[in-house]
């Protein structure tokens, strides 16, 4: 069945329920003018879609932050600078999860841009290509929690949005001494 509600000139609403050629007969007799909804021929009304922010450009948060940052390549600097072999057995092959998700802000930071920042997702995502996945809430809590004292977020944390992360001079100097084999802070 199909469903079309339209409003007369008079204002008065009116709901044409029938098969989809019905109601397209009865609307090509009334002009049509005011049809509000014409739903399938299952009955059911159409589901929207997951509406996505848009940013002044017409592009959604995730379009520009994709755009923004390059993913792959920080992987593959982690996997190609200098330090590669000393990240691999400092970090990468022990268990320290803080050291892990401050690592892409690292090479981000030394190799890559260092005004770009890294959200919580995009730091999962990294640390799982790297071979040492840490889950996206695991992330954003060692980011508010533990490895606060070695980030800086560009907004305060609300539930929902996303807070680009960059890390902080101590921050640098920590991860520093952890690749290098210096000793390590608590």
């Amino acid at each position: 069945m199909a469903k079309a509600h339209l409003t007369l000139p008079n204002g008065t609403q009116v709901t044409i329920e029938g098969t989809p050629e019905e109601v397209h007969r009865l609307l090509s007799m009334t002009g049509g003018a005011g049809a509000v909804v014409a739903t399938p021929a299952s009955g059911r009304t159409p589901r929207r879609g997951k509406k996505s922010s848009k940013r002044p450009g017409g592009e959604s948060v995730s379009d520009q932050a994709a755009r923004d940052v390059d993913l792959a390549g920080i992987v593959n600097l982690v996997k190609t600078c200098d330090e590669a072999d000393k990240i691999e057995a400092s970090i990468l092959d022990r268990t320290s999860r803080v050291d892990r998700i401050l690592l892409p802000l690292y090479i981000l930071s030394k190799y890559g841009d260092d005004g770009k920042g890294l959200t919580s997702g995009e730091i999962s995502k990294i640390t799982k290509e790297l071979g040492v996945p840490v889950s996206q809430p695991n992330t954003s809590t060692a980011l508010s929690g533990a490895a606060s004292k070695y980030v800086m977020g560009d907004r305060v944390r609300k539930r929902g949005e996303p807070v680009r992360y960059r890390i902080s001079r101590r921050g640098l100097q920590y991860l520093h001494e952890v690749i290098h084999g210096k000793t390590r802070e608590g």
